[in-house]
């Protein structure tokens, strides 16, 4: 896990996270440049979801702390509060009803499932939407670099968040040794 201080925007941007959420809840997260993100979830409702190249709002609002936003295809609005110095993140989702009642429709590569998501928005329920708002702990940080398509490249397995804090996952230039 990398001790950089976080200042900047740039200091942010290329940086990746495993992060649990106070409800046990256990997400990982790439801010892959200041407009997309990639992330990958490995406990809660949605376990084994995994998405790349998602536009989100990437701003620092003061020294060290940031917020991202963005609104996934399934309607989910999601806005995260990032405290990499302090180890905390804030965050809150906002799970549509048909999320809620049918989570397993969601947990898949989404970006191979755009049409679908999209389908199940207009077909069930939207609202009441179940909001999530969670405190978690930061468990890893990793300076994986901008652009990096190795980062989240592969679908959320039980081992994995495991096998990147230990260091057996990425090789010295942050990519994947088996691909």
């Amino acid at each position: 896990m990398t001790d950089k201080k976080f200042k900047t925007l740039d200091d942010f941007l290329g940086t990746h996270f495993i992060y649990t959420y106070d409800n046990g809840w256990e997400y990982e997260w790439y801010a892959k440049n200041d407009h997309t993100v990639d992330y990958r979830i490995h406990g809660g409702m949605v376990a084994g979801r995994w998405v790349t190249d998602q536009k989100a709002d990437i701003v620092c609002l003061t020294e060290g702390i940031y917020k991202i936003s963005w609104t996934e295809p399934t309607g989910t609005d999601v806005a995260l509060d990032f405290m990499p110095n302090e180890k905390k993140i804030h965050g809150t989702i906002f799970f549509p009803k048909w999320v809620e009642e049918h989570p397993e429709i969601t947990v898949t590569y989404q970006n191979e499932h755009i049409d679908l998501m999209e389908e199940s928005r207009v077909k069930y329920a939207t609202y009441p939407k179940l909001v999530v708002p969670e405190f978690a702990q930061i468990t890893y940080i990793g300076d994986a670099g901008q652009n990096n398509e190795d980062v989240i490249s592969e679908a959320p397995y039980a081992s994995l968040p495991d096998e990147i804090r230990a260091g057996s996952y990425f090789d010295e230039n942050y990519h994947r040794r088996n691909k």
